[in-house]
């Protein structure tokens, strides 16, 4: 099996889930339903929901998971939209939802999908092909600030101001919209001593944008506190610091600003306990078997019944 059809921290997650066979289940990234495919098979009246905005993913796990016939219902589209899916299948409450926030390993194997700097091909980076807007045209279209902002918040890049002076120069020449324009551009204020890493902070930031990564988490998080039954257990899987801090905050304190509240006795009036004090992180055996797991963080959090 190749490294990229791994499904990260599998065992953790399915244990962390704690698979109910008359339940109902949220995959929100199905990718190539590796994850799907463990939580299907522990089902038996039950129903898995399984979301990605890749219509690739969705065939391929659709292929994968048909075996478990009306078990699995497969959506194309934003696990941000997680509400109104849910209301579309008639699932008013769930009792598990799942998120492994990674890219798939055929987005970044792809040269034409544009996500590994690795490649020549055109700068797109949409994980759903039919959205608009494409890395090209942000680096087009945004102004210098605003991709200094981009590079600093989601790269936390140092040089993020040069490399958004030195696009919005390049691009009055010739558009900056393949790998290797891009690359020739930002090559001048990347460190050689750490290249790898800091192009991947950069393609990780235009990725983000483009994909709006951020703030359909942020959509995820609030809408699964609406939608998971008093004993449901949510389980994120992040893999950068802006990520996992938006998830950790949220799990602690139930609101997206991290805000512990606390009644007159001094009690958390957050919705959910922390199954996970400490993320899990895959141990030296996945990271040997996969390495792009290696940056992987799961955090789980049960919803609490009701405060009276």
């Amino acid at each position: 099996m190749e490294a990229g059809h791994i499904p990260v921290l599998l065992h953790e997650c399915i244990e962390n889930l704690n698979i109910r066979p008359d339940g109902v289940y949220v995959d929100g990234t199905l990718g190539m339903g590796g994850h799907s495919e463990q939580i299907a098979g522990r089902l038996t009246t039950g129903t898995l929901i399984g979301i990605d905005r890749d219509e690739t993913a969705i065939a391929r796990a659709g292929a994968r998971l048909a075996p478990f016939g009306d078990r699995v219902r497969l959506v194309h589209g934003n696990f941000r939209y997680l509400a109104n899916f849910l209301r579309y299948y008639g699932a008013a409450q769930v009792d598990g939802i799942l998120a492994d926030l990674g890219v798939s390993f055929h987005h970044f194997d792809d040269a034409e999908r544009g996500f590994s700097f690795r490649f020549e091909g055109p700068l797109d980076m949409r994980m759903n092909r039919d959205a608009h807007r494409s890395a090209a045209t942000l680096l087009a279209e945004m102004s210098q600030q605003e991709l200094t902002d981009i590079f600093r918040l989601y790269g936390e890049l140092k040089q993020a101001p040069r490399i958004a002076a030195a696009i919005v120069k390049a691009r009055t020449e010739a558009p900056v919209d393949t790998i290797e324009r891009l690359l020739g551009v930002s090559e001048p204020y990347i460190s050689p001593r750490q290249q790898k890493k800091e192009l991947a902070q950069l393609f990780q930031a235009l990725r983000i944008a483009v994909n709006d990564e951020i703030g359909a988490l942020r959509s995820l998080l609030v809408q699964a506190r609406r939608v998971l039954r008093p004993g449901g257990r949510l389980a994120i899987i992040t893999y950068h610091s802006l990520e996992d801090r938006l998830v950790k905050n949220f799990l602690r304190s139930g609101n997206l600003e991290g805000r512990e509240e606390k009644d007159f006795f001094g009690r958390s009036l957050s919705p959910f306990r922390l199954l996970t004090s400490k993320p899990i992180v895959p141990d030296e055996a996945e990271i040997e078997a996969n390495p792009r797991s290696r940056s992987a963080k799961l955090r789980v959090a049960e919803k609490l019944p009701d405060k009276e």
